[in-house]
């Protein structure tokens, strides 16, 4: 595809059907603090929320790297197809703010090969959610051995 015929994406949406609304609204939206953009009730009791996360990334893993983050992550507990990754400031504080919200600690804050401070947790909405802390910037990450830039 050419340059000129690439679409320009402007942001990333994940849309969740959430069956106890009210619940997923205060997880991500009061305990987790993601603010909220835009809201809409339509007809009977159709309602939405539009909570921004910061900058959005789409990480692509293989299943063989999926095993991996799940080992290292969680010991071996199996990650659904899609799961939601969080940069946190403090992984431990907001591991335990989210416990404390419903939240279902599957694995507390450990450091990663990757240097980061990851935790998992099951989260309202039938969402599987990672909590990671950034122990080093992306620059150092990248001079070490197996990181950098993926092919092309």
């Amino acid at each position: 595809m050419s340059e000129a015929a690439r679409p320009t994406v402007r942001q990333l949406r994940i849309v969740v059907e959430a069956d106890d609304h009210d619940a997923a609204v205060a997880f991500f939206r009061d305990a987790l603090g993601l603010p909220e953009q835009a809201a809409y009730a339509g007809e009977g009791d159709e309602r939405v929320v539009i909570l921004e996360a910061g900058r959005a990334t789409l990480e692509l893993a293989n299943p063989s790297h999926v095993r991996a983050i799940d080992a290292v992550e969680t010991d071996g507990v199996t990650s659904p197809r899609i799961r939601l990754a969080f940069e946190v400031d403090d992984a431990a504080a907001a591991t335990s703010a989210l416990e404390a919200a419903g939240g279902e600690v599957l694995a507390t804050p450990r450091e990663t090969p990757w240097r980061s401070l990851n935790a998992r947790l099951q989260a309202p909405a039938d969402l599987q959610i990672t909590l990671f802390e950034e122990l080093e910037t992306l620059q150092e990450r990248s001079q070490r051995e197996g990181f950098g830039a993926g092919e092309r």
